[in-house]
């Protein structure tokens, strides 16, 4: 069938989000555009068009992002989004774009290696940090143990440890094994 509109070679937008994972707020809904600008930045600067990463909110713990360059998706951390939109829209997106470039561009690359470091630096004239500093005291959890010398918090992951039996911990200061707090 023959049509009057040309067919642009450009990519279609962001598949932005699957159906299971749609944006629930109006920041996330942010964190759609500020990714399609960030695109939109990444091709000017390459010179070429990208292909547009889906985007997930699903993320749960102290990571603020992930890429996962096999499948051209970002997933982001929803809780500390809503409490950090400004350094998710400036940092956080650029960053995790940037590991999708740089597989895409040179292929299977170190995470934070050169390629992906000249691209922050180039795209984005972000310094290549490859940690975050924000404050994820709303999404860290402890579970209470106890020692000789009284209460002694331990993370989730620490706990799972314990409870699949891969480890014990002792106490820093006593030296007891630690033991999981009465939870009544």
């Amino acid at each position: 069938m023959f049509s009057f509109f040309r067919q642009s070679k450009r990519p279609a937008r962001s598949q932005l989000v699957t159906d299971a994972m749609a944006p629930a707020t109006a920041v996330q809904e942010d964190a759609c555009l500020h990714l399609e600008r960030a695109c939109l930045r990444a091709e000017a600067g390459l010179g070429r068009d990208i292909p547009r990463p889906t985007l997930r909110f699903d993320i749960r713990g102290k990571t603020a992002g992930m890429a996962y360059s096999s499948h051209n998706l970002i997933r982001l951390n929803p809780k500390l989004l809503e409490e950090n939109p400004d350094i998710f829209f400036t940092e956080v997106i650029p960053h995790e774009l940037c590991h999708l470039l740089a597989h895409s561009l040179h292929g299977k690359v170190k995470p934070h290696g050169k390629e992906w470091q000249t691209l922050m630096r180039g795209l984005f004239g972000l310094s290549p940090r490859t940690t975050h500093s924000l404050d994820t005291s709303s999404v860290s959890r402890s579970i209470e143990y106890r020692c000789q010398c009284g209460p002694v918090p331990l993370s989730v992951r620490r706990h799972n440890k314990i409870v699949r039996g891969d480890t014990r911990y002792l106490c820093r200061r006593c030296g007891d094994y630690l033991q999981q707090a009465d939870t009544r």
